[in-house]
């Protein structure tokens, strides 16, 4: 986990701000795949998604401090 965290931190801030707004957009889809009923590859993608999602916005604030 230290290693995605610390890929994270090396980005810009408006690498994170575009890498942000894809993992928002794959994660749309993901949940219209589940409200469809459609079966996912991975499950677990949707968890992982969100924590980086997560990651994502504790840099960004922790910038802005």
């Amino acid at each position: 986990m230290k290693k995605k965290i610390k890929a994270l931190k090396d980005l810009g801030k408006n690498e994170l701000k575009t890498k942000l707004n894809e993992l928002k957009i794959e994660l749309i889809k993901l949940n219209t795949q589940v409200a469809t009923g459609t079966t996912l590859k991975s499950p677990s993608q949707v968890g992982e998604i969100k924590k980086n999602i997560a990651r994502i916005n504790t840099l960004l604030k922790s910038e802005k401090k």
